[in-house]
């Protein structure tokens, strides 16, 4: 089969499985905290629900690598869309026995989806060419958008859906994303065939050479254009987990509806999602140090229209969060291209699982802070501490862009 048939049929099947990868991940992180905090009585636990979820993206996304460089990537996004399965139905007995710890080790395999989800854009762009690289990637990035847009939404026929098994109704959404993300590894095992990973491998009839992720991170630190990437990574994402995670506990203290918490955490995760493909192109025309500082702008604007907002205005919620999105978006976007141009050739694949790592490390740890600030302060306070790294690295970039 010539390359660009079974490149198109690829991109097909990875952005149908990134629909159910969507739909069925992201319906779940409302309902995580809530169900946590529901279980513990407590909402400074609140946040270990997605600090758990992360834990299990970072501890798989090494493992679901190895597993692709063995037996390409049916078997590794296989592995981690069923390994998501396995922990909705742990999350389901959590909530249904109010068990915090069948509760914590479903949110934790759960995010071994969440690591698929990721290494499916890599996928995409297997055997992509130089000249539609960006392109086959955004079509699988839409396919997130799409499912990740409507799993929030959810929310609440998924919790009349648990209440017809006698379930609480905040397991609704893992019942859902048990469901699809079985669904999206048929989907993988039926039509990814041949495999675009071992493809691209046969093709290339080389073997390349493939540092440690000890060393990388050797290497970054040794690096300052690798270090300030994976710092923009990284910050992008701890201060988008923390605040995020904490929205529908802030909500949910004047009694808001799972539908308009849902609504809220949808817009989110559009504005996360959706403009993926401007981003790249803007990254490519203005530089990745300009497009980084655009995020960070973006991101202190996230986290004083979101702080300042009352816990039942879910207008100002919604734009706050959807800045939240888009500033992550630009700092992920634009500082994974400048850890890859900043890194030599053999490093890069594991610089990428390194920054994979730091990256999802950081949300844990922002997460479970997150909860601990909230339960004693405040969310406004919550969204102050969250600006206090990206005004540090936004200094930082002025030194950079002079680089």
């Amino acid at each position: 089969m010539p390359n660009t048939q079974l490149q198109h049929r690829v991109v097909r099947t990875l952005a149908s499985a990134q629909v159910l990868n969507g739909v069925g991940v992201a319906g779940t992180v409302a309902a995580g905290s809530l169900l946590v905090s529901s279980i513990t009585d407590s909402e400074t636990l609140a946040g270990l629900a997605q600090t758990s979820a992360v834990l299990g993206a970072a501890a798989l996304a090494l493992p679901l690598a190895r597993l692709t460089a063995r037996g390409g990537r049916r078997l590794a996004l296989s592995v981690g869309y069923i390994s998501g399965v396995i922990g909705s139905i742990f999350a389901i007995l959590g909530g249904a026995h109010r068990s915090l710890f069948f509760m914590l080790l479903g949110t934790f395999l759960v995010g071994a989806a969440s690591a698929a989800g990721y290494q499916a854009r890599f996928a995409a762009i297997d055997l992509a060419t130089n000249e539609s690289r960006a392109k086959q990637l955004s079509f699988v990035v839409w396919g997130s958008t799409i499912g990740a847009v409507a799993g929030p939404n959810l929310m609440d026929p998924a919790g009349n859906l648990a209440e017809l098994f006698n379930l609480p109704r905040l397991v609704g959404p893992y019942l859902v994303s048990a469901t699809t993300l079985f669904f999206a590894t048929i989907v993988i095992q039926v039509f990814l065939r041949p495999d675009p990973y071992l493809t691209a491998e046969k093709q290339a009839n080389v073997t390349q050479h493939k540092g440690s992720t000890k060393a990388a991170l050797t290497h970054i630190r040794s690096n300052p254009q690798a270090l300030f990437a994976i710092s923009a990574i990284a910050i992008g994402h701890v201060a988008m987990v923390s605040v995020m995670v904490m929205t529908p506990i802030h909500m949910a203290h004047v009694d808001v509806t799972l539908r308009i918490i849902g609504f809220v955490i949808s817009v989110h995760v559009l504005g996360m999602y959706a403009f993926s493909p401007v981003v790249g192109s803007l990254s490519d025309r203005l530089g990745r140090v300009r497009v980084i500082q655009i995020g960070l702008v973006i991101l202190l604007a996230s986290t004083i229209v979101a702080g300042t907002s009352a816990a039942d205005n879910a207008i100002q919620l919604g734009i706050g969060l959807f800045l939240l999105g888009l500033g992550w978006s630009c700092t992920l976007i634009a500082g994974s291209a400048y850890l890859s141009e900043s890194v030599s050739v053999e490093m890069r694949p594991a610089s990428q699982g390194a920054s994979d790592l730091v990256m999802n490390l950081a949300g844990a740890g922002g997460g479970a802070l997150a909860g601990i600030i909230i339960g004693t302060l405040s969310y406004g306070w919550l969204c102050l501490f969250a600006a206090i790294p990206v005004i540090v690295l936004a200094f930082k970039s002025r030194k950079m862009s002079r680089v």
